[in-house]
């Protein structure tokens, strides 16, 4: 995919020249891990409601309270995805403010993510803090329909320009997926078993937990699903023609602390999926003999360290990473579109941090100035990618290959402090080498504690950039598709202000608390398909991109939590005004958590995603080339679980109760009703 911002890559693995997308392979390979056990993951979040704000890591590096955070921060923990019935990260992100996930099909199928309007691959995606977005991507974009929720702990999504802290890649904003760990003294099973219709059947199985100065999470889950024939029924050539799934998982997470403040860690991770997929023609054809073969494999190991009685923390980690993704479609004669395809992308990354914080506040006490920190490390990162695309339509062979690898090694500082126990100041800088370009990003940020009005208002302004792709750089086509080496990263500065504020009422002190957040950000060098007159990239693409997130929470009693956001975006090609493509303006979510009992909690779910444009197909399952508005959806779920005992608890979850036939990428429909029934044991 080349980053123009007026036509984003059609969905599904079709490897043809106009849709230089995620056609992919699958395979796999055994390295080495670690987590960070840095202090921030040692943080306990607060449950739904509580009046603390959850501790984040991934803003600043350090352990800080959301409410001190200058950017739009959403914290998810297991027991929130355990309550609304998220199984695949898909579901986890689908109602967090200011982002949009736009999926192409079922489980397995494509799925990129816009924050704030952004590029999808604008985002960068973190494991633990290693960046994990698939190098073998045409644009470097990771694929967030494939992942399940086994072995996480919790998510943190901070949105807005963050590369002076995570470097390429974090334009829009970061998504790290933080590993479950084990926490509590003794050994400790987790068990869940579920099945329902149609035809969907899921285990997993954690077992955590610490012995003499060893933690362990040892987690293991499988599903498999029919799915449905995501070809939306409007069309004339739809069969009911389902796509189905399967996924295994497994996941180590070790440590060892030999002594007080040490921690050596190891992580492992294998994780692979197998489904069948709809690749868009012209007519639509539901092959059912498409499958996509998806696998994973990541190792780190590491170490932490307290020094000087904890007021250095340093951690060193090295990381592997091979994402392995095939496609394949025979020849079916029926097929008017002669179709077939052969893809196969491979690609690696090894990463090493070098991660330092210095606790000052523990250094000096002042009147002034507290909770001071500087963080500084040195991150070095090499990606390579081996493609190889075998396709055909209409009786014409398409190929599409890149064996190319690229290196960025980078250098940052930080700096965080309250003065007078009101005003919380941060501060990053970094600087890459990556592609004989040395970037240089930076990000300021306030956050204003007035306990008179019960508000923090926050500040901030940011630059980024997001290195050209190794295909955008190195890869070539049969279509005449030649890379070119000399673009320059795609730059980003963007700034927002907003507030947040809680309202006491009814003896609670937290019985409303409401924000609202205005973004705006400017993109350049966007990286853009030309003919010069050889089909290349250049960077001559820019956007503009300008919005508000509001979020309101009410707590009115024990029983009762109610939480609801609306985000509203202006995502626009800088050079032609053109409303960027797959972003609406509106989006909308509402959730509540209703205990009319102690032991049972019903929690209905609203998704609203407005109008956007898109590329459009007809009822005939014809492109007709042309862009237009792809109509608006809302997707009804509902969760209940019953804690039958202290260590057992049944769930019921429904997805999309009322049969929405919203289409979140035109040409493919939202999965039907899927209805699940389950039980939940701690031993």
């Amino acid at each position: 995919m080349r980053r123009d911002t007026t036509k984003p890559t059609r969905p599904g693995p079709v490897c043809l020249r106009k849709t230089r997308n995620r056609c992919a392979p699958a395979a796999l390979l055994l390295l080495l891990a670690a987590t960070s056990p840095a202090r921030a993951q040692e943080a306990v979040l607060p449950q739904a409601g509580a009046a603390l704000s959850p501790v984040v890591v991934t803003a600043t590096r350090v352990p800080t309270p959301a409410a001190d955070i200058p950017a739009g921060v959403t914290v998810i923990t297991r027991a929130e995805m355990e309550r609304r019935g998220d199984n695949t990260l898909t579901d986890a992100l689908a109602t967090v403010p200011g982002l949009r996930v736009s999926q192409s099909g079922g489980p397995g199928g494509n799925a990129s993510v816009f924050i704030r309007g952004t590029n999808s691959d604008a985002v960068l995606v973190l494991r633990d803090g290693m960046p994990i977005n698939d190098s073998a991507d045409s644009s470097g974009a990771f694929n967030f329909g494939v992942d399940t929720l086994a072995d996480v702990a919790r998510i943190e999504i901070i949105r807005g320009p963050m590369a002076a802290l995570y470097g390429s890649g974090a334009i829009g904003g970061v998504i790290n997926i933080i590993t479950l760990r084990g926490r509590r003294p003794g050994v400790h099973l987790s068990t869940d078993l579920a099945g329902g219709y149609p035809q969907q059947i899921r285990a997993s199985a954690a077992l955590t937990g610490t012995h003499a100065g060893f933690d362990y999470a040892l987690v293991a889950q499988s599903e498999s699903m029919r799915g449905f024939d995501t070809t939306p029924q409007r069309m004339s050539i739809y069969t009911d023609t389902p796509d189905g799934y399967r996924a295994h998982l497994v996941t180590l997470n070790l440590g060892y602390t030999p002594i007080q403040g040490t921690r050596f860690s190891l992580l492992l991770r294998a994780r692979q999926a197998i489904y069948g997929f709809n690749a868009l023609g012209s007519p639509t054809f539901d092959a059912a003999n498409s499958t996509g073969r998806d696998a994973s494999l990541l190792g780190r190991i590491g170490v932490h360290s307290l020094l000087a009685g904890g007021t250095w923390e340093t951690g060193l980690f090295l990381g592997r990473l091979q994402d392995d993704r095939k496609y394949t479609e025979p020849l079916n004669p029926a097929d008017p579109n002669l179709a077939s395809n052969d893809s196969r992308y491979h690609g690696y990354r090894t990463d090493l941090q070098w991660n330092n914080t210095v606790h000052l506040s523990d250094l000096f006490t002042s009147a002034v100035l507290s909770r001071a920190d500087v963080t500084f490390g040195y991150e070095h990162t090499a990606d390579s990618a081996k493609v190889r695309v075998t396709s055909a339509a209409d009786g014409f062979p398409y190929a599409q290959s890149a064996d190319a690898s690229m290196t960025d090694d980078a250098g940052y500082a930080g700096v965080q402090g309250r003065l007078w126990r009101r005003l919380m100041l941060t501060g990053q800088v970094r600087e890459d080498a990556v592609l004989n370009d040395h970037p240089v990003t930076w990000r300021l940020g306030a956050v204003l504690d007035v306990p008179a009005l019960r508000t923090h208002f926050k500040a901030a302004y940011g630059t980024a950039f997001r290195a050209p792709s190794l295909f955008d750089r190195f890869g070539v086509d049969s279509y005449g598709y030649v890379g070119n080496p000399d673009l320059l990263p795609e730059r980003a500065q963007g700034w927002e202000v907003g507030f947040t504020t809680t309202i006491p009422a009814l003896g609670r002190s937290d019985f409303a608390s409401l924000g609202a957040t205005y973004f705006n950000e400017q993109i350049d060098n966007l990286i853009v398909a030309v003919f010069t007159p050889v089909d290349t990239a250049e960077n001559i693409g820019s956007a503009h991109i300008q919005g508000v997130e509001t979020t309101l929470a009410l707590h009115p009693a024990r029983w009762l939590a109610l939480d609801a956001d609306w985000t509203y975006t202006q995502p626009e090609n800088a050079d032609t005004g053109a409303l960027l493509l797959r972003r609406p303006q509106n989006t909308a979510a509402a959730d509540a958590r209703i205990m009319p009992i102690p032991a049972l909690s019903i929690v209905p779910q609203l998704q609203f995603t407005g109008a956007f444009q898109d590329y459009l197909n007809n009822d005939s399952g014809f492109s007709t080339g042309a862009i237009g508005t792809s109509g608006q959806g809302l997707i009804v779920n509902l969760t209940m679980t019953y804690r039958v005992s202290p260590r057992a608890r049944l769930y019921l979850n429904a997805t999309n109760l009322f049969e929405s036939r919203f289409e979140p990428v035109n040409g493919y429909q939202t999965p039907g009703t899927q209805v699940i029934a389950g039980v939940r044991l701690s031993l």
